[in-house]
């Protein structure tokens, strides 16, 4: 098996939603907003190649599913589906794909899934023989999203992905598609059943954070972000994950942190959380 990070489409949002409680002097030094007090933010996906003699995608990023208006307004750099171009970087085209797990349906994880915008045309699913595995409670809230999250999903998604017949809901550690390749775990601090998605290897795997930790920042527990629904819950499913990967090595895979795909968790003296052996990417590594 080998592992790669696959840059979709970057985004610019607000620092001070990005960082929560934490004021703009603590977190302009962990990254450097431009003048709008936005700050760069990656949409990445990791690609587990030949596990268990298949290729499989974990998450897609934002895509290139908005019209240009949204695309201004929710930040999203690029026009093209830069998904697809860095899976043609990989050698794999997105055809080839057998497994999409998605953490959640949000737009910045799931919008990778859809074709890019065209005047006039309805969203179309790409990836045309991928099964799509998401947690059930995580669907559940994309179908009955709440007033504070609606933005936040694509509404034609879920019955796009319910017709394909390749959806799979997944309530336990475990999914069909996967078997005991990929063990499951669930969160509820950011997301109603934010789903937590752990590479098994023999001597400590790799787990995508998704949101319940964006990138390297949010590492410390106290760092939340103004999206999370519940920060007090965040912060102790966190404390527990960390807790968790620490001891059993495995590494952490950032989904939105522009200068680090993947890293390994620390705990100085006073029993602050940190991270070491950063990676900018992954390009073919060797599990």
């Amino acid at each position: 098996m080998k592992l790669w990070s696959i840059l979709g489409n970057s985004q610019r949002l607000d620092g001070g939603a990005m960082f929560g409680n934490a004021p703009r002097a603590m977190w302009e030094k962990w990254i450097a907003p431009g003048a709008d007090n936005r700050i760069p933010l990656a949409c990445r996906a990791l690609l587990a190649q030949d596990l268990d003699g298949k290729n499989v995608l974990f998450e897609t990023g934002i895509g290139a599913f908005f019209e240009p208006k949204l695309r201004e307004r929710y930040g999203v750099v690029e026009d093209r589906h830069v998904l697809l171009d860095s899976l043609r970087a990989a050698g794999i085209a997105h055809a080839e794909i057998d497994v999409i797990v998605l953490s959640h349906l949000h737009f910045d994880h799931a919008g990778g899934l859809l074709a890019p915008w065209r005047e006039g045309a309805a969203p179309e699913l790409l990836f045309p023989k991928a099964k799509f595995v998401v947690g059930k409670r995580a669907f559940e809230r994309a179908v009955h999203p709440h007033p504070r999250d609606r933005a936040s999903y694509i509404a034609e998604l879920p019955e796009l992905l319910e017709k394909s017949g390749r959806l799979e809901l997944v309530e336990n550690a475990h999914s069909f598609a996967l078997g005991k390749s990929v063990r499951f775990s669930f969160s509820d601090g950011h997301t109603p059943g934010l789903m937590l998605a752990e590479v098994v290897m023999p001597e400590g795997g790799v787990v995508f954070c998704a949101d319940l930790i964006p990138g390297r920042p949010w590492v410390h527990l106290p760092v939340t972000m103004g999206y999370d629904r519940a920060p007090e819950l965040l912060i102790d499913e966190k404390r527990a994950f960390l807790e968790d990967k620490l001891a059993r090595n495995v590494r952490l895979f950032f989904t939105h942190d522009v200068q680090c795909a993947l890293a390994r968790v620390t705990r100085d003296d006073k029993g602050k959380f940190g991270t070491a052996d950063e990676l900018p990417e992954l390009a073919g590594l060797a599990a």
